[in-house]
């Protein structure tokens, strides 16, 4: 029985977050030849990636996937870091506030 590391990028499609999940394949040749895969995640065999994925964020199941070591091919798909917080001040208006009527 073969052991292989993978690392699967993934993308959300509702909500385009974007993360990888490395997963352990073990490939085993049955008695006619075939070869079998069985893919673990965290110790515990789960389908292969592609089949029934869902968003870590949203929990989303429309997710699709890249080819393998496609994120370090294109770091302008990962973000850089946490998005700046707004800033807390009030919003004022340029224009001089109007007189309130009844």
């Amino acid at each position: 029985m073969d052991t292989e590391n993978r690392t699967v990028p993934f993308e959300c499609r509702r909500c385009w977050h974007v993360w990888e999940e490395d997963f352990i394949v073990l490939t085993e040749t049955d008695r006619h030849g075939h070869d079998n895969e069985f893919w673990t995640l965290h110790g515990v065999r789960v389908p292969p990636p592609s089949a029934e994925a869902s968003c870590v964020k949203c929990g989303c199941q429309q997710v699709t996937t890249f080819p393998s070591g496609y994120l370090s091919r294109h770091p302008e798909v990962v973000r850089q870091g946490e998005p700046v917080a707004p800033d807390a001040s009030l919003l004022r208006s340029p224009a001089p506030p109007r007189p309130f009527y009844l």
